[in-house]
């Protein structure tokens, strides 16, 4: 048997990542991730100061190339001009974090109940969570047909898309000073981000396109004590995750290293999901 370099399969050096919702909480992790592992990487985020403001980050610590572009992912012309503007930038697409979600600005309208939840709010999250992921796999994933290199488009899910939540630990749950819960929408969105995944990994297989599902358990972000300790003790390994890992799933996945793996859901959630 020859010799592999086993680690180079984990090299990103020449291709060209997009990540959107790349200024989120845990897109910063995964745009430096990337960055690090040698791609150039287009911080894709609707809050487009952030954006460009993460990209010149990246630049300065990993002396690589990054570009920061606001995109409305729910919006198809905001999502073509975005595809438009990496490839004037950098030539090709190679790998896409399809990793928006919505978020509401009317709080008592997201966390309302089940029974009182507006049509409107509903839609508002699923044109974000669920047709932001369809727009922006489209456009891109018909530019790499184009490109005839293939590719590797890789979605976030989240844990909820999987297993209902587990209403008990929301008693007292406070996040950045507010009551939470979590409603249907988010489940019925990120089942459906699954579902496309699934979809695209059989659709684009002949095109050497490979579409994978990374699914976050819980990730300290804010979260009162009280939240935090009641949703530990649901997990395996006692506590929530850090933002830092969750990326080293995306980079196994975005790389040479899973270049047999496709159409399948990698859950990060400390063993949540055994029990």
């Amino acid at each position: 048997m020859s010799k592999i370099s086993y680690r180079s399969l984990f090299d990103l050096t020449g291709q060209v990542a997009v990540v959107t919702g790349g200024a989120g909480i845990l897109g910063q992790h995964f745009c430096a991730g990337l960055a690090e592992s040698g791609a150039k990487v287009a911080v894709v985020d609707l809050q487009e100061a952030k954006a460009i403001e993460l990209a010149k980050k990246i630049r300065d610590d990993y002396s690589n190339q990054a570009i920061g572009i606001g995109c409305d992912v729910s919006k198809s012309e905001s999502v073509q001009a975005m595809v438009e503007q990496v490839i004037s930038e950098f030539g090709e697409i190679n790998i896409l974090h399809n990793n928006a979600a919505g978020k509401s600005e009317d709080l008592n309208a997201f966390f309302a109940s089940f029974e009182d939840y507006s049509l409107e709010q509903w839609r508002q999250i699923m044109s974000v969570n669920l047709d932001g992921m369809f727009l922006v796999a489209q456009a891109i994933g018909k530019q790499m047909v184009t490109q005839g290199k293939g590719g590797s488009i890789i979605q976030t899910a989240s844990i909820y898309g999987v297993i209902a939540p587990d209403r008990r630990i929301y008693d007292g749950s406070f996040y950045l000073g507010r009551q939470i819960d979590s409603p249907a929408v988010y489940s019925a969105s990120k089942s459906g981000v699954i579902g496309l995944t699934k979809y695209l990994a059989a659709y684009w297989a002949d095109q050497k396109i490979r579409v994978n599902t990374l699914t976050p358990g819980g990730v300290e972000s804010g979260q009162n004590s009280e939240f935090k300790q009641k949703y530990s003790a649901r997990v395996p390994l006692a506590r929530m995750a850090k933002p830092t890992e969750m990326v080293g799933a995306l980079l196994y996945l975005a790389s040479k290293a899973s270049s047999y793996v496709t159409g399948q859901n990698i859950i990060v959630d400390g063993g949540l999901t055994t029990w």
